[in-house]
């Protein structure tokens, strides 16, 4: 599929099974919450009308510090709604049984040693 046709169908949310993990976008809190919250963001499927309303307002907002107080505000409402959860969880898988002589360790990461430092206790 071309790269055009891709993003197209990919924003309209016509695939299926497809995951798709971050944005890449850069920018603030409030790019962040667009794509990702707002009902018709980029990311987001479902949302909730209050805070689709919150960030309209804070969007034509000119006072600085009466924009962020919206920004924390819909930031508030998300935690409390536990819109997000965590679907992946990096896991350091080592696999570490009694016929280890030692467990030599890097300090500071969050591996064992390399292979070839591993010992084994001797039968």
């Amino acid at each position: 599929m071309e790269r055009a046709g891709f993003y197209k169908a990919d924003q309209e949310k016509t695939f299926k099974h497809l995951v798709r993990v971050g944005s890449a976008a850069a920018g603030n809190a409030a790019t962040r919450i667009e794509a990702f919250v707002i009902a018709t963001g980029i990311r987001s499927y479902g949302g909730y009308p209050d805070i689709d309303a919150l960030f309209r307002d804070q969007a034509a907002e000119m006072d600085k510090k009466r924009r962020e107080a919206m920004l924390h505000k819909i930031q508030q409402l998300m935690h409390e709604r536990a819109m997000f959860a965590s679907i992946v969880e990096p896991a350091f898988l080592i696999g570490v049984g009694p016929r280890m002589a030692e467990l030599p360790t890097i300090t500071g990461h969050p591996y064992l040693s390399p292979y070839e430092d591993l010992k084994l206790k001797g039968r």
